[in-house]
């Protein structure tokens, strides 16, 4: 035996050796070329690509079409993986490289239909917009099809080959984005669900108005469904399957200071949007420069701009408005004949789309999807819904449609972010901005002259006066009172330029004031991000990028402060308990990483509101539910400052709670779960030890063995509400997970853009192995940055055949 064990080992490094061996060739292939020169089909010309240390490229050519498509280049270069997973998303295809797991989210956005969509609107698009796509598209193929030397990692290992890029995943990819920014369609199924079961009047406290308002008056929808003998399952397969949209927390905060409240004298901008935070980030810098165009800032992978940045004349950035541009409908289908429904002039037929949706490792699954005259049904998503689902054992049937401007055939927005890109001035963005249709943005501006303004924009519906139920609700399809009315004229929509006050922010709040006449929708984030930043920008006369740089640090959660009277007054009988009330005494709400109060406070919030609302919700698993979309926070307050003992009162058991005991009993409840995941020692306890930024991989997040590999973490701190934003979805086995955040950073100086600086979450290549997969996450966390502007060492020529020969 023992003479075997050398030779054993010797095959072993031999094995190992020629494994080594085989991953250096392959990197050696699949890592980009970043230096040379390249023939490429599709292109006239030349297009030089210089990659600085960081890997951001500077794309030059002699028109904007040519740095197009050399944009499409480096994309597929860097991030070709992610290209194929938001062309899939966009298609409905991911079950097909993923597996059964992925198929109740291609049903849904099958029964969506964004690609369908997304056709529509690629025969709509001219001009120079359809010039673009077609550029960059080529840019991307011309890479595919010529020098992909080695698939990425992800290809190989779920054996897949990359397909050509098409225009329409393109348009795709831009409705996707705008379903990630909307999501009142999910408010609108949780009322009508709730109300099966309690009246409006509660379902306005569980989800109350923005604060220091009243609730719309609408009517009473909870009669209307028992009227309608609307049954309790309906819609609850469409919010199963609909990939995660509207997130509350998912917004953005940007600011703009005018030269008279600046060191320097010249304007000042800064953006952090907040998005699910990925593996490779949804952001790639590059700068773009033609005859005409010097753009530099964050593109997105699948779209052919600049989507956040500064040219040489402006600066800009976005936040979301979370307009109410969905409204759902209950459309009844006709009792003797389920392809037909009700509508004002009577029964109509639908329209019917039949889809395959191929799954590894199992059969092709057959769907049927429908549209009414609102747009699809989204019921059809799941099969317990395809035939329709009945109110009750004799009640009529119903689907769910939905209304959304981002399915229009007119509502890409290409055109109206190339324009913004090329803008001159503030006032010249405001007339490109104009033509933005989806999804609706606060965006924010400044120019080299001093001007600063602030628009926003997109495509609004106008609702009959008769409407009353406000798109707060679903609505009887057949009732044309709640029908749109068509959209706002575009140069109506919120604006202001070179206020008084010397700045403008944003933070997804309320952004009309009461004067303003048209409806833009009832469900803002509340203002806590909003108030903090307004605190900061005031509290000194002139700012410079360095007091920008610590308002984007700032992790005071004005949430956190509004609930410690009640946490600080409870009465725990946990071994644990004097320690931690002692903690809580000097605590102020600043959610620091390295701190043990932060995260005592977030896990009884958790448990609090577990307590109080997971009852009348419809139990734990419908609570654990929702609670990825809303923390009902808001609510949870209400319940405290009212002393509510309708909500606090546990109505599954025989005795009556009291909000004080909840508070004792949440806080123990909080402390049995710490003591659990980190022991007993408060003092070895930090936020940041469980409130870990990551950045999901798709799909490998979800594989045990490769997600440490793949996906990337990093120590927070924050919460849902502070200006640093750092959401936590309350559920699952690591309810701290910090996976909404501040997806970039960047401060422009309109003074010296030399300064002008940005940073994202992960880093520039897609490749795992790559240097650049990683190496953001940690000044990221840090909130340090990176010139925006700036030179490289390594060029690529990229030189059309044509040119070649």
């Amino acid at each position: 035996m023992k003479t075997w064990l050398p030779r054993i080992a010797a095959v072993i490094l031999v094995l190992l050796g020629v494994a080594i061996v085989v991953v250096v060739v392959w990197w050696q292939r699949a890592a980009p070329v970043t230096e040379g020169r390249l023939d490429v089909s599709g292109l006239a010309g030349e297009v030089n690509i210089e990659r600085d240390a960081a890997g951001i490229p500077t794309v030059r050519g002699a028109s904007r079409d040519a740095v197009l498509f050399g944009l499409g280049f480096v994309h597929a270069q860097d991030r070709l993986w992610q290209l194929e997973t938001h062309r899939r998303i966009g298609s409905g295809r991911l079950s097909e490289a993923f597996g059964p797991g992925a198929l109740d989210n291609d049903k849904f956005l099958r029964a969506l239909g964004v690609r369908r969509a997304a056709a529509g609107q690629w025969q709509q698009l001219g001009g120079e917009a359809r010039a673009a796509v077609l550029a960059y598209t080529a840019g991307i193929n011309a890479f595919i099809g010529g020098h992909l030397r080695a698939r990425p990692p992800e290809f190989l290992i779920l054996g897949l080959q990359p397909e050509p890029w098409t225009p329409e995943d393109t348009l795709a990819w831009g409705i996707m984005m705008a379903w990630d920014l909307g999501g009142n369609w999910t408010n609108e199924l949780l009322r009508m669900r709730l109300a099966l079961t309690m009246p409006v009047a509660r379902i306005n406290e569980l989800i109350p108005p923005y604060p220091g308002e009243k609730p719309l008056p609408v009517r009473d929808y909870a009669a209307l469904y028992r009227e309608l003998k609307v049954g309790g399952d309906l819609g609850k397969q469409a919010l199963l399957d609909a990939p995660e949209s509207g997130v509350e927390g998912v917004g953005s905060n940007n600011w703009v200071i005018a030269g008279s409240h600046t060191v320097s004298g010249k304007p000042l901008l800064a953006n952090d949007p907040h998005l699910k935070l990925t593996a490779p980030a949804l952001w790639y810098f590059a700068r773009l420069e033609a005859p005409g165009l010097k753009v530099a800032g964050a593109t997105m992978p699948g779209l052919p701009m600049v989507v956040l940045g500064q040219n040489e004349k402006i600066a800009w950035g976005f936040t979301n408005t979370n307009p109410d541009v969905q409204d759902v409908y209950l459309e009844q289908i006709k009792a003797d004949d389920a392809s037909r429904y009700r509508t004002p002039d009577g029964w109509a037929a639908f329209q019917s789309f039949s889809e395959t949706i191929r799954v590894k490792g199992q059969d092709d699954v057959k769907l049927t999807v429908r549209a009414s005259r609102h747009g699809p049904v989204i019921s059809d998503a799941g099969t317990a819904v395809v035939s329709g689902l009945a109110g009750g054992a004799a009640g009529p049937s119903y689907v769910l449609a939905l209304r959304w401007t981002a399915l229009d055939v007119d509502a890409a927005s290409i055109d109206a972010g190339l324009a913004i890109s090329g803008a001159g001035s503030v006032a010249e963005f405001i007339s490109a901005a104009e033509k933005y249709k989806a999804p609706m943005q606060n965006m924010v501006v400044a120019d080299v002259s001093g001007s600063i303004g602030f628009i926003a924009a997109g495509r609004v519906p106008l609702r009959r006066a008769d409407n009353d139920l406000h798109g707060l609700a679903p609505a009887p399809g057949w009732d044309p009172r709640y029908d749109w009315a068509g959209f706002l004229d575009a140069g109506q929509t919120p604006r202001e330029i070179n206020p008084p006050r010397g700045w403008i922010a944003t933070s997804n709040h309320r952004i009309t004031g009461a004067d303003y006449p048209h409806y833009i929708t009832s469900e803002w984030a509340v203002p806590y991000r909003q108030q903090r930043i307004e605190a900061l920008l005031t509290a000194r006369p002139k700012h410079d990028k360095e007091s920008l740089r610590r308002i984007q640090t700032d992790v005071v959660s004005l949430a956190a402060q509004r609930l410690l009277p009640w946490l600080r007054q409870a009465r725990p009988t946990h071994a644990l308990g004097a320690a931690t009330l002692q903690r809580l005494a000097v605590f102020d709400g600043e959610m620091r990483a390295d701190d043990a109060a932060p995260l005592i406070f977030a896990a009884w919030a958790r448990e609090m509101t577990r307590a109080v609302f997971a009852d009348e919700v419809g139990g734990d698993e419908a609570y654990l539910r929702q609670v990825g979309r809303s923390d009902f926070r808001a609510g949870l307050e209400g319940v405290l400052e009212r002393n509510d003992a309708w909500w606090c009162d546990d109505k599954t058991t025989p005795a009556v709670e009291t909000c004080a005991e909840l508070v004792n009993r949440s806080l123990d409840r909080a402390l049995d779960e710490l003591q659990t995941r980190l022991g007993g020692d408060i003092s070895r306890w930090q936020w940041g030890t469980v409130h870990q930024a990551r950045s999901e991989h798709r799909p490998f997040s979800k594989v045990k063995a490769l997600a440490p590999w793949f996906e990337l973490r990093v120590a927070t701190g924050g919460d849902n509400y502070t200006v640093n934003v750092a959401r936590y979805h309350l559920k699952g086995d690591e309810p701290y997970l910090n996976e909404h955040a501040a997806s970039l950073r960047a401060i422009y100086d309109l003074g010296d853009a030399a300064r002008s600086s940005v940073m994202h979450s992960s880093g520039q290549s897609g490749l795992v192995l790559a240097p650049g997969y990683r190496s953001f996450v940690e000044p990221w966390a840090s909130v340090r940055d990176l010139p925006l502007w700036g030179k490289g060492n390594r060029i690529l020529v990229l030189q059309g055949r044509s040119a070649a020969q």
